[in-house]
């Protein structure tokens, strides 16, 4: 069974920078693909960044430049380094999983792709 546990969220003032992890129970972890997703109040869950793997990535154009995902396959665990923080990424961020036989993962646009879902760790960004 996948479990999936964030950490890291807490408060920041705008400019500044947090670093979420997401510690999983996977036995074959380079063989799934993982993703950070986040979900602010009264809007749709919204997909950030992707790493397949093997490391390859994608971004979207709302934290392209500002956000670096990565992971470390030894100890399972997921990153997400998030700088120059603005109080719209406030949100509920989690870490999410699907698996991976080689090319890209899913989109991070397709949420419904991704099989196994963390708790969320809370992000508020004050002005």
């Amino acid at each position: 069974q996948v479990q999936l546990v964030e950490s890291g969220g807490g408060s920041v003032q705008a400019g500044g920078s947090l670093r979420l992890s997401c510690a999983a129970s996977i036995n074959t972890y380079s063989m799934y693909c993982m993703g950070w997703f986040r979900q602010a109040p009264g809007k749709e869950r919204e997909g950030l960044a992707t790493i397949t793997g093997g490391g390859s990535t994608t971004y979207a154009d709302s934290v392209k430049g500002r956000f670096t995902i990565s992971r470390d396959n030894a100890q399972k665990t997921l990153y997400l380094q998030m700088n120059s923080l603005k109080p719209e990424d406030t949100a509920m961020y989690y870490c999410a999983a699907h698996g991976w036989i080689g090319g890209d993962c899913a989109n991070y646009r397709l949420t419904g792709a991704y099989d196994y879902w963390g708790q969320g760790t809370q992000v508020t960004v004050s002005s």
